[in-house]
């Protein structure tokens, strides 16, 4: 069960009967707030690929950032397949993996994408992310009409941040004014 921590800020602004329906075309553009965080709200176990176990690499500080938070994350690495980063075992494959996964967060190339977005509907995901400077709107619109959740040039960490008003003590603007402290994601 994921932490309380977990609770999205602002969650009455969010349109409850819009929830869980994608667009009609989804603009990877930019992302309503409210799409990144129902996505943050629903997922629980995040597989991310290209996970590294070297401390000082974006995966690895994103990994442990997204398990304070209340998240299970399994590294996929094929360097790293049986070994165990940040306290979970890594595996060589998405497919290889055998708990449920809700998202597959992607610290690969755009190359990569294709056959990554091909395993995350194979078993099952809900979201396919691909972080910062990743964009492949093939394998997004394959994903998609699969039926999966695509946010494509954004990382989760950083967006748990924002939408919780964490990254607002660093001065980053939220577009979330309060004179309360928000509650974590």
């Amino acid at each position: 069960m994921r932490s309380s921590q977990n609770a999205i800020p602002n969650g009455a602004a969010v349109d409850r009967r819009a929830r869980g329906r994608l667009p009609a075309t989804m603009n990877h553009d930019t992302y309503p707030d409210e799409y990144i965080r129902d996505i943050l709200r629903g997922v629980k176990t995040i597989a991310m690929v290209g996970a590294s176990a070297n401390w000082n690499r974006p995966s690895f500080f994103a990994m442990k950032y997204l398990q304070q938070k209340g998240y299970r994350v399994i590294p996929v690495n094929p360097g790293q397949a049986g070994k165990v980063i940040l306290g979970e075992t890594a595996y060589a494959t998405l497919r290889d993996i055998p708990d449920r996964v809700d998202m597959v967060d992607c610290f690969r190339a755009t190359e990569a994408i294709p056959s990554i977005a091909d395993a995350a509907i194979e078993i099952g995901a809900k979201v396919l992310w691909m972080q910062l400077g990743v964009r492949n709107n093939q394998a997004a619109a394959k994903a998609e009409k699969a039926g999966l959740k695509v946010v494509m040039n954004r990382c989760p960490k950083i967006e748990y941040g924002r939408l919780s008003g964490e990254i607002a003590w660093f001065g980053i603007n939220t577009k979330i004014i309060s004179s309360k402290r928000t509650k974590r994601i």
